[in-house]
């Protein structure tokens, strides 16, 4: 009989922790979800925003039709990523990829004398890579690479500023993409870094020489791959692994291991995104022992 009472207690435990875990889990993937959608509705804004502007400016002169390329290009690249985003890491990335596009439009039509338009937001390490602040030519490999603040004929080539592959490029004009190599590839080439060190050293835009280039750091001093969370939660410990104060929607936005993570923070994650609180634990209906 006692046999009986005990396996009777643990089979009600067992439905009970079952029902439970379901029921976060549902919670679970309706905040993702919902989570997902509005990313997408906010990058498709700005891809729809980039559209409207390639398909009815037409560049001038080789350095604004140059702009309007490269912001055709983005515009693409933008529709295939929101096409393809199943998760808001992927949508935040179409969106910068749009604005980036959009920081191409500005470019020409400055290059053009249009006025440029409203101030966009930044993109993910503009800040740290600073911009070119002064005309300077150097001799690379017996060929002269120049840089300036404006375009011109001898410099058509616009990049925003930000990071490519790993590390940061200033924003400004440019005789060439000295870039291009590695936004296709992945790869720098050799000499990259004496090459920055001669075209940036002691410019006030740019407050970091070429070993802080090679090494992924920028202006700020910060690494281009920092771990610090933000809007997003792709943190590691801000919002990522650990989290913080139930920052960007209670918890990065769901992304931390710890704060909407693993333990929960202030919110746990919008009720369900955390292992412990709103997690395994806790929350709002959505943890292992509060049923």
């Amino acid at each position: 009989m006692e046999f009986l009472l005990i396996a009777a207690v643990i089979a009600i435990a067992v439905a009970v922790v079952s029902r439970s875990q379901n029921k976060g889990q549902t919670q679970l993937q309706a905040h993702d979800n919902r989570h997902l959608e509005d990313h997408r509705a906010e990058a498709a804004r700005w891809v729809e925003r980039l559209g409207g502007q390639v398909f009815n400016l037409d560049g001038t002169d080789e350095a604004s039709k140059q702009a309007m390329a490269d912001a055709s290009e983005r515009y693409t690249a933008a529709v295939t990523e929101l096409e393809n985003a199943r998760t808001p890491v992927q949508a935040r990335l179409a969106k910068d990829t749009a604005l980036e596009g959009l920081y191409y439009v500005r470019a020409a039509r400055s290059a053009i004398g249009l006025d440029p338009g409203p101030e966009l937001p930044r993109t993910d390490g503009q800040e740290r890579a600073g911009r070119v602040t002064e005309d300077r030519t150097v001799d690379i490999e017996g060929r002269p690479l120049s840089a300036s603040a404006e375009p011109s004929d001898r410099n058509p080539h616009y990049y925003p500023g930000g990071v490519v592959a790993g590390r940061p490029v200033p924003a400004g004009w440019y005789s060439e993409p000295w870039w291009a190599s590695a936004l296709t590839t992945g790869v720098w080439m050799m000499g990259s870094m004496m090459m920055f060190n001669m075209m940036f050293a002691g410019m006030s835009g740019v407050g970091y020489s070429g070993e802080d280039f090679a090494a992924g750091v920028g202006e700020g001093g910060a690494d281009v791959s920092d771990m610090g969370g933000g809007d997003g939660g792709e943190g590691f410990f801000d919002g990522g692994l650990m989290g913080g104060d139930g920052g960007g929607d209670a918890g990065g936005d769901g992304g931390g291991f710890f704060d909407g993570g693993l333990f929960g923070g202030d919110g746990g994650g919008d009720g369900g995104g955390g292992f412990f609180d709103g997690g395994l634990f806790g929350g709002d209906g959505g943890g292992f022992f509060d049923f």
